[in-house]
């Protein structure tokens, strides 16, 4: 059975394909899905993401700086707003579909010796998003949990490793799966993960 081609890649009309042109469009003849051309991004557009980036990595500089037992996430979500804030951008999460925060959270409302804790910010500058997470760890954390930080950050390398000019997402879910259930661990099976654009 052969695969039905959608068509998300149209050159623009009146001009000669370009080398993107003819790769992506090899890729779509070949049955698989590309992106269509608006997802690709201009240098000023790469540009202002990675302006709002700079700050995304600051929010989570400092919260590794400050973070402690005893910390509520009341005060996490502060640090998080007013750096942000400070910085002449928008966390994105506040408000978003009623969320009342500046960021989320993988734990309950105080951060306990032992405990991981995850935590995802997204910044909006000028319009433009960035989003990433940060994985820390709380006083004596028990092996387990160590273990499931380190392979998780190794599944991050792995996965960025994976991605390649003109592959594909799948080849990057594969290796970061693989990776996981070799140490004992399961994935996410529903595509997702942290977002960059306009």
């Amino acid at each position: 059975m052969s695969r039905r081609t959608v068509n998300n890649w149209k050159p623009i009309k009146g001009q000669p394909l370009t080398e993107l042109d003819k790769k992506i469009l090899y890729i779509q003849n070949k049955g698989h899905l590309v992106p269509t051309r608006k997802l690709i991004k201009t240098p000023e557009q790469i540009e202002g993401i990675r302006r709002s980036s700079v700050i995304n990595t600051g929010v989570l500089d400092l919260i590794q700086k400050e973070i402690k037992e005893g910390m509520s996430t009341a005060v996490i979500d502060k640090l998080v707003y007013d750096y942000t804030v400070g910085h002449g951008a928008i966390p994105a999460p506040l408000n978003y579909e009623g969320f009342p925060k500046s960021v989320c959270t993988s734990i309950n409302e105080v951060v306990w010796d032992g405990d991981i804790i995850n935590v995802d910010v997204s910044t909006i500058l000028d319009g433009y998003y960035s989003d990433a997470s940060r994985m820390f760890m709380i006083g004596n954390v028990s092996p387990e949990k160590q273990k499931l930080v380190q392979v998780a950050k190794e599944c991050l390398e792995i996965g960025m490793k994976a991605a390649k000019p003109f592959g594909f997402v799948g080849d990057i879910g594969n290796a970061i799966q693989k990776h996981a259930e070799k140490n004992g661990f399961s994935v996410v099976r529903d595509l997702c993960g942290h977002g960059v654009g306009l």
